[in-house]
């Protein structure tokens, strides 16, 4: 079934299919090569989430030296489900939990090296090859086979048993060290001397990956020797051991990884808004808490597709409409306006440009970075955008009870209804399917494009946006009063909008007066006549202005210019927001709306 198949995990092999054991007769030919892309393949076929990563090479080419192609795929199936777990995905968390328990080995049987290295990460990014590949990246080829033997037959134990025995070998040495790097060169030249006197592999082989024995200060270590050694030593390590000290570490790189991702989304969405770092810290955990509290409260719910690890950073944690419904009571300053669901509901719809239902954290920190810090006229062309398509739905709550309160079932109709145009929807469908998310690996080369049309995307001109017609302008006017209910200046704010809703339909018609009395003359001047006449009319055309046969309707710069001739609306919006007291607010008040406290 995946002969013939063509994906990015498919490309990724091809480019590493020639540099797996490339000393090995076997792997020098197209026989070997096609054998090992054939397994390679049909692994990512079968495990989709897993697909494949570097270093799965390696170990399926020495598979395949000693095993049929079925018999080689059905071994590594048992190394990457069974006996390495969440080794070969995109985060190996995996490896660094057993990384983590190598640590704990080295502190308990050899102190004095633990003492000497004042950083235990040496011991981690020296050792990570060594258990991706078994050994078999660092070791001769001759020698590494019987250290996948050792795997099959005891497992993790048997590479933590061999790494303890490595570093007590070279113990001397490495405690003569002064720093990182001559430590990895007497570790490095201690495996090249590291041979196999019973090795079944021809001598061209062992030749070529002792090339560099010459140059090695260490003795010949056979390595039959250097396994019972590790065993005799070291064989008192029990699995059940292991997997304790597994799962206690392995909260530990779990958190050490939230941490790493939450600076690594902090640092790039700091760059596009002027929130603060602190306050931008405090908006990840709000939205961050809000995920998991929707799994914890419902454990059937979507929520729990929402995360995959396996995505870039700013993509791990993604919320729906209802969640973002939650957080924008919590969080918005216009959160007290009679229709906060509507005004969440268009808002979320204006941040899901990929119309996948679902927004990232740069998505929403961008709207409270215009609520919070944006000036009067970004916070009016905020406005303005969610009463116009794509974010601007009719919405009308099925139940006159509630108002206008959406239910979850609503909410969740209303944010997935398109109402933007045939060709907007053809490029929403192209954006939804590139990169593509959720479904095992992602397309690195849709996301560079994606982030490359972010930076070579200019500034946008209010000049761009569409004309507003009646529908949405009344449904804006209503929206304005529903804002200014309850300000202190509520009559003044009142009696300013009212004055501006005179004045930009009085422009209006008189705009509607002048188009008709020019379009006769224009007409009239013109004795073409027939299709050409009428397609060069249609060019002529202002195409901001209104149809005659169409309800009116007003530009951005219209709105704008009527309302900064109110000094009580400027005040309104430019009003400032005690942000600290927001967020300190909201992360009381969150857990306890859950909970219905």
């Amino acid at each position: 079934k995946s002969f013939g198949t063509c994906t990015l995990e498919t490309d990724e092999i091809e480019r590493d299919l020639r540099r797996s054991l490339p000393e090995h007769p076997a792997f020098q030919s197209d026989t070997g090569i096609s054998a090992l892309r054939r397994v390679l393949v049909a692994y990512a076929y079968r495990n989709p989430k897993i697909g494949y990563c570097q270093a799965m090479n390696i170990l399926t080419s020495v598979l395949l030296l000693y095993a049929k192609e079925e018999e080689a795929f059905w071994l590594l199936v048992a190394v990457c489900e069974r006996m390495l777990p969440d080794y070969f995905n995109r985060r190996i968390i995996g490896a660094l939990v057993d990384q983590a328990v190598f640590e704990d080995l080295i502190r308990e049987y050899l102190p004095q090296l633990t003492e000497h290295m004042t950083d235990m990460t040496f011991f981690s990014s020296v050792s990570l090859s060594w258990f991706l590949t078994l050994f078999v990246s660092v070791l001769p080829i001759e020698s590494a086979v019987n250290v996948v033997d050792c795997f099959f037959y005891d497992g993790i134990k048997a590479i933590l048993q061999l790494g303890l025995a490595v570093l007590d070998y070279n113990l001397e040495k490495l405690l003569a060290c002064k720093d990182d790097a001559e430590a990895v060169t007497v570790l490095s030249r201690f495996f090249e001397s590291v041979t196999n006197k019973d090795s079944p592999l021809p001598p061209a082989v062992q030749q070529a990956s002792g090339m560099n024995e010459n140059r090695s200060p260490h003795p010949r270590v056979d390595i039959t020797d250097l396994i019972r050694e590790s065993s005799e030593k070291y064989g008192d390590i029990r699995f059940e051991e292991v997997e304790s000290m597994r799962r206690r570490n392995r909260l530990y790189v779990i958190q050490t990884l939230e941490i790493t991702t939450k600076q690594n989304v902090l640092r790039v969405v700091s760059q596009d808004t002027n929130i603060s770092h602190r306050n931008l810290e405090e908006l990840y955990e709000l939205f961050k808490k809000e995920h998991f509290l929707s799994c914890y409260w419902k454990p059937n719910s979507p929520a729990l597709k929402h995360h995959d690890a396996s995505l870039p950073y700013l993509d791990q944690y993604r919320i729906d409409c209802q969640q973002f419904r939650t957080l924008y009571h919590l969080l918005s300053p216009w959160g007290h306006c009679a229709n906060r669901d509507s005004l969440a509901l268009w808002t979320f719809r204006l941040l899901d440009e990929n119309v996948d239902g679902l927004i990232n954290f740069k998505e929403f920190a961008s709207i409270w970075d215009i609520l919070y810090h944006g000036s009067f006229t970004h916070k009016l062309t905020l406005l303005f955008k969610l009463h116009i398509p794509p974010a601007f739905t009719e919405v009308e709550s099925l139940s006159p009870l509630k108002g206008a309160q959406l239910s979850k079932e609503e909410l969740i109709h209303f944010s997935q209804l398109s109402v933007s145009s045939p060709e907007d929807k053809d490029n929403a469908d192209v954006l939804k399917a590139s990169p593509e998310k959720g479904k095992g690996k992602v397309d690195i080369q849709a996301y560079l494009k994606q982030w490359q049309d972010e930076i070579l995307k200019k500034e946008e001109s209010i000049k761009d946006l569409p004309r507003m017609n009646q529908s949405q302008f009344i449904q804006f006017s209503k929206t304005l009063y529903n804002l200014f209910h309850g300000d202190p200046e509520e009559e003044l704010l009142f009696r300013a909008i009212a004055t501006v809703t005179g004045l930009l339909l009085r422009m209006e018609e008189v705009g509607r007066k002048l188009q008709s009395s020019t379009s006769p003359t224009r007409r009239g001047a013109s004795p073409t006549v027939g299709p050409a006449a009428a397609e060069a009319s249609q060019k002529t055309e202002d195409p901001a202005a209104p149809s005659s046969g169409e309800g009116w309707s007003f530009t951005f710069e219209q709105i704008l210019a009527s309302l900064l001739n109110e000094p009580a609306l400027v005040r309104f919006f430019e009003k400032s927001v005690d942000v600290r007291a927001k967020l300190e607010k909201a992360r009381a008040t969150q857990l306890k709306a859950r909970a219905g406290v």
